[in-house]
């Protein structure tokens, strides 16, 4: 009977060192786990900044090319308006002068 217990007893302190031991390990990957995806959360950080970077630059690009040709628009229809003024005017002094 004496023989019996210490077996049960030894048996029990074996699985209950074994699974510490193990508890212990898993413990350890979870740490080496939430390392690793925390570098990888930074580079996909990186990334996603150097991307919006890219895209303001495109979009100032894009609003400056926006800009210069309204601009030319402006200064084509400003030309006109000042065409037609002097025709106008050329115009009007010809039937006051009759």
């Amino acid at each position: 009977m004496k023989k019996i217990m210490l077996s049960v007893v030894a048996v029990m302190c074996l699985v209950g060192f074994s699974s510490l031991s193990f508890a212990a390990d898993m413990g350890g990957m979870k740490d080496e786990m939430k390392g690793e995806m925390k570098g990888e959360m930074k580079g996909m950080k990186g990334e996603m900044g150097e991307m919006k970077g890219e895209m303001k630059g495109e979009m100032k690009g894009m609003k400056g090319e926006m800009k210069d040709k309204m601009k030319g628009k402006h200064d084509e229809m400003k030309g006109e308006m000042k065409g037609m003024k002097d025709d106008m005017k050329g115009e009007m002094k010809g039937a006051m002068g009759k």
